[in-house]
């Protein structure tokens, strides 16, 4: 952290922090946002595995008035739960004035299923979002209908999904300009397959998901309905307990390869072929396992080009003692786990990831990483020595030499613990400091409003793509500014259970203006165009082939 960066933290002290210690984020509670919804995650004497993994959370615009609005997943009745009273998911419409109001009535998206995770995209090219929401024994599609609603049309499309999903992303695989949808699965599932598990204390307890079978994922080919054609390649043929799923370029050959997190099997990573054709190198890409050759409980995940070395690098959250992963991409297809090289390893041996996100907090230009946490076993405190159910929130800054723990500078919700899972990183007052949403299992979300990233210069930026996909996944950023060139690849996905804010902010560090921002986009078009006049401090749409 630069002299600069650090007296503009220093500047901002709340009242919880005593003798001086900066603040990155700031709690905002449910009496100011507006945000009173709670997540029911259906506790019961039986322990159903999937009361304790959700929820998934989202920022997206479905209104298409240039403001982030909020999505919160909820569990509900299924075979295995009828709830007393109902229990519905949650649309926030964004007041624009740091206030939200629940629309979720009105638009129709309360839910159907016992949900878990969601993913926003614009699957049929009309311009406005749409969501997928995954769950058990099946996920829901809903479409945008430019009105302020929406209307499930899953059997329609043919993305019902059965059994039990976790993430999923929408990406455009076999770069046709439309977006294809990828569904995680987690274990073959239901109330007659239901495990007696007991804890260490004698009592019933949360089965471990090895007690149960993997199931393969889906990828569903998108022609204006869909197809599943994950049973044509490695995906198919590749049994997992999938959590957590993000789209990057691991080759630079301009196809969208896929790293699946998966629990207690090896982790999964399809490297994109072309003509549909998956491949499955997990093992001799070296991220399939531990340094000991056995699987982790693999669960969130993301992929950046967190080094800057033009190669796009992985990371994944495990469970306690397993210690997070970060996966250097040393090109030819193969990666090392540097986290024990840095803090990261140190932090987490002992805790549990879920949501997390590389992302550039404080606009310095480069990108910084967040974790969510938390056990997923409510008797972990009762069973194992030093290990807790609620766990601290982590924040690592990126410096020229390397990452940096500033949890303890980040704000109050870093000092206290959460049953943390879904996180979502999105700018929902414009400011272009990227704000933090988490969504916790059986308790209300948490908004973190970031209060440093507005202190240096941005550019904010929204593609949209013409020939190519219109969220523009698989587009590489290029700028300058300030005599330093960076690059970002529009990844799909990442975090766990959760959909992040599709507008990128580029970091200008101390920087006046942005000199030139360059955009290849994908195939079918592969156009690279450059924009000189792009502005600063505000948000501005480039459209493929059309500019400004």
């Amino acid at each position: 952290m630069n002299r600069r960066s650090f007296l503009r933290l220093a500047s901002a002290v709340p009242a919880w922090a005593g003798a001086g210690i900066p603040s990155i984020f700031r709690t905002v509670p449910a009496a100011e946002s507006g945000i009173t919804w709670v997540h029911d995650n259906a506790a019961s004497p039986w322990n159903h595995l999937p009361e304790v993994v959700a929820p998934g959370c989202a920022f997206f615009d479905y209104d298409n008035d240039g403001w982030m609005d909020i999505f919160l997943v909820n569990s509900g009745a299924c075979d295995f739960w009828k709830p007393a009273k109902p229990v519905r998911n949650a649309l926030y419409r964004n007041n624009r004035d740091g206030t939200f109001t629940d629309v979720t009535k009105e638009a129709g998206v309360a839910g159907t299923m016992f949900g878990m995770g969601v993913a926003a995209g614009d699957f049929d090219g009309d311009g406005w979002p749409d969501l997928y929401v995954t769950g058990y024994p099946h996920c829901t599609l809903y479409r945008n209908n430019r009105n302020g609603t929406f209307t499930d049309v899953t059997r329609r499309a043919g993305v019902a999904a059965p059994n039990w999903c976790t993430s999923a992303i929408w990406f455009d695989y076999d770069n046709d300009g439309q977006l294809d949808l990828f569904v995680c699965r987690f274990i073959d599932y239901g109330p007659k397959a239901n495990e007696i598990c007991h804890a260490a204390l004698g009592r019933y307890g949360y089965c471990f998901p090895r007690s149960y079978p993997g199931q393969p994922s889906y990828l569903f080919h998108n022609n204006g309905t869909f197809t599943e054609v994950g049973h044509l390649s490695d995906i198919g043929k590749s049994l997992g307990k999938s959590h957590g799923v993000v789209a990057t370029d691991i080759n630079n050959d301009g196809l969208m390869d896929l790293f699946v997190a998966n629990d207690t099997m090896p982790n999964s990573l399809f490297v994109n072929r072309g003509k549909g054709r998956f491949e499955e190198i997990g093992m001799s890409a070296g991220v399939a396992l531990n340094e000991y050759g056995d699987p982790r409980a693999g669960m969130g995940v993301d992929s950046a080009d967190y080094d800057e070395d033009g190669l796009m690098d992985l990371f994944v959250a495990n469970v306690d003692h397993e210690r997070f992963s970060l996966y250097r991409n040393l090109g030819s297809e193969r990666f090392m786990d540097v986290a024990s090289r840095t803090p990261i390893g140190s932090a987490t041996h002992m805790l549990s990831g879920w949501g997390l996100k590389f992302f550039d907090y404080d606009n310095d230009g480069m990108l910084d990483l967040i974790l969510a946490n938390g056990h997923p076993d409510p008797l972990i405190d009762q069973e194992s020595p030093g290990v807790h159910y609620r766990e601290p929130l982590l924040l690592f800054h990126r410096t020229a030499t390397g990452f940096e723990n500033v949890s303890s500078q980040a704000g109050e919700a870093f000092q206290q613990q959460w049953a943390a899972r879904g996180l979502a990183i999105g700018d929902y007052d414009n400011d272009g400091g990227l704000d933090v949403l988490v969504a916790n299992n059986g308790g209300p979300p948490l908004l973190l409003h970031n209060e440093i990233g507005r202190r240096n210069s941005w550019a904010g930026i929204k593609l949209v793509g013409v020939k190519s996909n219109i969220d523009a996944v698989g587009a590489i950023v290029r700028w300058q500014a300030g005599g330093k060139i960076r690059s970002r690849l529009r990844t799909a996905g990442g975090s766990f259970l959760s959909s992040h804010d599709p507008r990128m902010v580029l970091g200008l560090g101390d920087a006046a203006k942005v000199d030139w921002v360059e955009v290849k986009w994908p195939l079918p078009s592969g156009l690279v165009e450059r924009f000189t006049n792009v502005p600063v401090g505000v948000y501005t749409t480039l459209r493929e082939g059309k500019g400004r």
